[in-house]
């Protein structure tokens, strides 16, 4: 295990387990200020308690992220160091952003949102909720430029042997980013949503506090199905514009050597021999791949042998071909999630609609809507890996290997010693939020309310309770 080995390990790792929080936190916040627009709007009690209810599972949601995503800024400087030197200054100027004003817009108002609930007009309490929501989507949107510039670099020239930004409206306005921005927000959304669904078929299930969480459901199955159909329209427009800048991770992830037939298939599976350069056992869908590239019932693809001659003569010697089995697989995993979720999706708002959501017959669904709040996770994580190995070996394509990235005066020794360190780390933080979310959800809303109750009515403990 060298050191170029273990320091992708470590973000790798550090950063799925960060991505778990993220889109639960953008997600969620949304359902929140979605409920709580309706409590203002009706002035139904029911819907503020569950604003609340709900908000104590992002509250505990937000705080672990925040400190599972300030390990992620740490590794630039100790693993990345050679990278942060080449692309800092464009790199740095939006997570700067991110943090100096998403960041503290979101948690301001979020601060608000906790304290205000009786202190402010019912208007500026909800305006303080869709500002966190608004905050944690510019997060997104910052973060997201920073890494579509390492996708598709834009906005820069270099002097020195640096990189620098040249152009700040460039690199917000990235191809790149215009594709991958809204696929990753309407992810979240949906993570979101199967998290509310998910934990409401628990409670239905049950049979405990039935009206609150059909409630709950009705609002998580609709904003679920919207925003998981959105996130497959979003897709498909990325999956077109890696045609155009990446091709060669479209080829690796449909598996492709040679130049497709036209019309080009899409392949289902494969058994992939990488030492071969060839695949066997392939189930394939006619026509797919030209619809998926670009939208029309024709057009061909580049393979990976032909794209590689091309990379060797523009970039010099080298293997230019990413990972391809775990490119492959990770993008059929992130399909097949979706859509599951889609179907899911479909079936609950019909019942709903049909107001059938309280029936016997209908417990092995939410028994499967239990198990669909994994779906966006596996979708989330598959997308995220398939983005980031399939653009292999660049760090920034085109630019800079990942192999020319990493910290020289590191070892791997110390790499090891923090990925353990992390692991340990990140294994309590997970114990930590497991128990307070089963914690809130056992207690229930009603429970909750009186234990609000209890607080507002004892001074010494609604003065620690502030404090």
């Amino acid at each position: 295990m060298d050191m170029l080995f273990l320091s992708r390990l470590q973000f790798a790792s550090t950063t799925i387990f960060h991505f778990f929080f993220v889109p639960i936190s953008i997600g969620l916040v949304f359902m929140i200020a979605i409920m709580e627009t309706m409590y203002v709007k009706s002035g139904n009690e029911e819907y503020k308690r569950m604003a609340k209810f709900w908000g104590k599972l992002f509250l505990i949601n937000f705080v672990i992220g925040i400190v599972t995503g300030i390990l992620q800024e740490f590794q630039f400087g100790m693993n990345w160091s050679n990278y942060s030197r080449f692309v800092g200054d464009v790199f740095g100027a939006p997570l700067a952003i991110e943090a100096l004003l998403a960041f503290f817009l979101e948690s301001t108002f979020i601060g608000l949102w906790i304290f205000g609930w009786d202190r402010l007009s019912k208007k500026v309490h909800l305006a303080c909720i869709w500002l966190t929501s608004f905050g944690t989507i510019m997060s997104a949107f910052f973060i997201l430029v920073a890494n579509s510039f390492m996708q598709h670099p834009v906005g820069y020239e270099i002097n020195n042997g640096r990189a620098e930004m040249n152009d700040f409206l460039a690199l917000i306005t990235n191809g790149q980013a215009l594709v991958e921005i809204p696929h990753t927000v309407l992810g979240a959304l949906a993570t979101g949503a199967f998290l509310v669904t998910g934990i409401s078929a628990i409670k239905l299930l049950k049979k405990q506090d039935v009206s609150f969480f059909k409630k709950s459901f009705q609002i998580g199955i609709t904003v679920a199905l919207i925003s998981t159909f959105l996130t497959m329209v979003a897709g498909h427009a990325q999956a077109q514009y890696l045609v155009e800048t990446q091709p060669m991770k479209m080829a690796a992830s449909e598996g492709l050597w040679e130049r497709s037939d036209n019309p080009a298939s899409w392949t289902v599976s494969a058994f992939i021999n990488v030492d071969k350069k060839e695949n066997t056992g392939e189930i394939k869908i006619p026509y797919l791949l030209s619809i998926l590239s670009y939208n029309t019932l024709d057009g061909d693809v580049k393979g990976m042998n032909e794209l590689q001659e091309e990379y060797t003569q523009k970039y010099g010697e080298g293997n230019y071909i990413p990972p391809v089995k775990t490119t492959f697989w990770s993008f059929r995993i992130m399909v097949a999630a979706g859509v599951a979720m889609f179907v899911l999706g479909i079936y609950g708002v019909y019942l709903a609609w049909k107001k059938k959501l309280i029936s016997k017959s209908n417990k092995w669904f939410y028994r499967f809507m239990v198990a669909g709040i994994s779906l966006p996770f596996i979708a989330n994580t598959s997308g995220w890996i398939m983005t980031e190995i399939g653009r292999q070996p660049w760090t920034v394509f085109g630019l800079m290997k990942t192999e020319d990235s990493i910290s020289p005066s590191v070892s791997a020794g110390q790499v090891l010693f923090s990925i353990i360190t992390f692991c340990t780390v990140y294994a309590v933080l997970a114990a930590i939020m497991v128990f307070l979310y089963v914690k809130v959800i056992k207690k229930g809303p009603y429970n909750m309310d009186a234990e609000e109750q209890k607080i507002n009515n004892d001074p010494f403990a609604k003065e620690g309770f502030h404090a």
